[in-house]
């Protein structure tokens, strides 16, 4: 649904009028942004269920246009040596899980989370782009990027319809995902070798003046990495992965909550949404905005090898 100006300022408090600002100094000082966070041990509730996407390959992430009320969803694109060169397929889709429209990025990375700005009647998305294969058979950004939503449209790292980031020299494994409660893009990437989340006003990303707000590293502990998302000064880590003979139902499935001031880990709790599905690999996380009040999504694929299917879970249950 749509979110007015007064929603943002409420769900927000204070954050969008930083954005407006367009200023670093507005941006720190929103930080008490969106009140509370959520409750990682409250019940799931379904949103989607196995929808067929563009690409039949498996979910990799996730966002909402909270404005337009759509779905973009990143997946490798279809075709073998789609992994290891970055080949990307987003599919647009309805809340109820229409396919609405499509676009193929072409190198750009493995897609593990994106982000949607909204922009009128459209949409921007935010990627990572400039992929670099890891010799695994998997390929990385290691750059930003920010370019309009265009139903059939294919683009190359060399587009000119992107605008790229550098936004941490030597920084790799970038993927950026977007607050809609305070306007701030949480970047994850490695430095160093470790895996590290910041976070930075938007506008300011857009304006080329961006300085960290807040700069954590990725707890330890987790499970095999598969998305995030941000609300207020609260960060949301997905782990886990398909069943299996190793894993057996309920899944091995975590969500974990890590305050963005500090690092600490707050909150982590086993989830058995969709625990029915077939495969049932979590992939993605995302806040939707419905009615000024924030929901946490989270993606699962399921379905075999060739016709994969989307579900998207969310718990709205606030502390």
């Amino acid at each position: 649904m749509p979110v007015t100006r007064r929603e943002l300022l409420k769900v927000g408090a204070g954050a969008a009028a930083a954005a407006l600002a367009g200023t670093e100094t507005a941006a720190a000082a929103a930080s008490a942004s969106a009140a509370g966070r959520f409750d990682l041990a409250a019940p799931a509730t379904q949103l989607i269920w196995k929808k067929a996407l563009y690409d039949e390959t498996v979910l990799q992430s996730f966002a909402f246009d909270n404005t337009n009320g759509h779905i973009y969803l990143a997946q490798l694109k279809n075709g073998s040596g789609s992994a290891a060169a970055g080949d990307l397929c987003v599919t647009k889709l309805s809340l109820s899980g229409s396919v609405l429209g499509h676009m193929y990025l072409k190198g750009f990375g493995h897609g593990v989370q994106i982000g949607v700005e909204p922009s009128g009647g459209s949409a921007y998305l935010w990627t990572e782009t400039d992929a670099v294969a890891d010799g695994s058979g998997n390929a990385w950004g290691r750059r930003l990027a920010r370019f309009k939503f265009v139903n059939g449209q294919t683009l190359t790292t060399s587009s000119s319809a992107l605008t790229k980031y550098t936004l941490i020299s030597g920084a790799t494994s970038t993927t950026c995902a977007i607050d809609p409660s305070t306007n701030r893009l949480i970047m994850r990437c490695r430095v160093d070798g470790q895996a590290r989340f910041v976070a930075y006003s938007l506008a300011a990303v857009k304006a080329g003046t961006a300085t960290k707000l807040y700069d954590v590293a990725q707890p330890s502990g987790l499970g095999v990495f598969q998305g995030y998302t941000a609300y207020g000064d609260y960060l949301y880590l997905l782990d886990g992965t398909a069943y299996g003979t190793a894993n057996p139902p309920p899944g091995n499935t975590y969500i974990t909550c890590v305050d963005l001031r500090t690092g600490a880990k707050v909150q982590r709790s086993l989830s058995q949404a969709g625990k029915s599905l077939d495969y049932r690999e979590p992939e993605g996380m995302a806040i939707q905005i419905v009615s000024g009040r924030p929901r946490l999504c989270l993606g699962l694929a399921s379905g075999t090898a060739g016709a994969r299917k989307a579900s998207i879970f969310y718990k709205s249950a606030l502390i």
